[in-house]
């Protein structure tokens, strides 16, 4: 069985998550405080197999290059977003006075099931907050970046970003989830599907 571990980093108190099972790991959204995402991955005894990125602005991307190093595994991006973690101003680290860039992922998603290690997980397209927004949907729950929040959805008034699409994409992919679906988003408490179909004042 999945277990789902999250982890609150930066100033911008972004979720990490470690989705574990048999003692390896994937994580996503290493945002930054790379000290307290290797701290869990040790006290949890796993081993990462690889990063998934929901979007690649700075406040999830701040420890990528890091945990990248110090895990020797492949980074997976939407292939709209591959070109944004080696800019400054795309990734939007320009704009916080302290500007970073990373390398290139290694692969870049297609919207379709992974099987990775044994992690079984669904991509698809949750634009809006920006172009390459994506969430990863496994058994039971779904990791929704900044698309979907608890009683709330992610900026979009970014750039790129759009409310239309946004709305859009929630409602196609991650509204047709079962009720019951936990949803891990990339800010704030979990929640789930049901409920925020139900109070979610964007979607009312």
């Amino acid at each position: 069985m999945l277990e789902v571990k999250r982890i609150v980093t930066g100033n911008l108190k972004e979720n990490c998550y470690l989705i574990y099972q048999h003692e390896v790991a994937l994580i996503v959204d290493p945002g930054d405080d790379f000290d307290k995402i290797k701290a869990e991955i040790d006290r949890l005894k796993v081993k990462p197999k690889a990063i998934l990125l929901t979007h690649t602005h700075s406040d999830h991307i701040g420890a990528l290059e890091e945990t990248r190093e110090t895990y020797q595994i492949p980074v997976y991006v939407s292939p709209e977003e591959q070109a944004w973690l080696g800019d400054a101003e795309l990734n939007l680290s320009a704009f916080s006075g302290l500007p970073f860039t990373t390398r290139p992922a290694e692969f870049e998603f297609e919207m379709k099931e992974y099987d990775l290690d044994g992690f079984n997980f669904t991509v698809v397209p949750t634009p809006g907050h920006s172009p390459g927004g994506v969430s990863f949907i496994f058994d039971g729950f779904v990791i929704s970046g900044d698309a979907l929040f608890n009683g709330s959805i992610g900026r979009t008034d970014l750039y790129q970003g759009d409310l239309n699409t946004l709305l859009s994409g929630v409602r196609e992919h991650l509204f047709s989830l079962p009720d019951e679906f936990r949803v891990y988003p990339g800010h704030l408490g979990d929640t789930t599907i049901g409920y925020e179909k139900r109070f979610n004042p964007f979607f009312q």
